[in-house]
C-alpha cells in the first residue's frame, strides 16, 4: 500500500550533512519527496511510497547522518497523493 508521511526531525540535524543523508536514504529506497531545514533547527521531510519502505525510512531518521543527533522524529501518516516525482532539498 502507497503511503505519505510527513516528519518534523529536531535534535543536532542541520549543518550536518542530514539532508544529503535523507536524500541518499530516500532514493536507496525508491521514495520520492523533499527535505528542507527550518529555521527553528529542525528538518522537514515530505515522502512517499511502499508503506514498508515508508517505515523503514523512518527507523533511519532516527539514527540520522554519522555527525548528526536525532533527539525526536515526529512522524504524520497520510493517504497517498502521488504529487511528487523525485526527493530532492527544497532551500528557503
Amino acid at each position: 500500500m502507497l503511503k505519505r508521511v510527513e516528519c518534523r526531525v529536531t535534535g543536532r540535524v542541520q549543518m550536518v550533512m542530514f539532508r544529503d543523508f535523507t536524500v541518499r536514504k530516500a532514493k536507496s529506497l525508491g521514495l520520492v519527496g523533499s527535505v528542507k531545514n527550518e529555521n527553528d533547527g529542525s528538518v522537514f521531510i515530505v515522502a512517499e511510497g511502499d508503506e514498508s519502505r515508508v517505515k523503514n525510512f523512518i527507523t533511519l531518521l532516527h539514527k540520522g547522518s554519522i555527525f548528526s543527533r536525532v533527539d525526536n522524529v515526529k512522524v504524520i501518516w497520510f493517504d497517498f497523493i502521488g504529487e511528487l516525482s523525485n526527493f530532492k532539498i527544497l532551500y528557503n
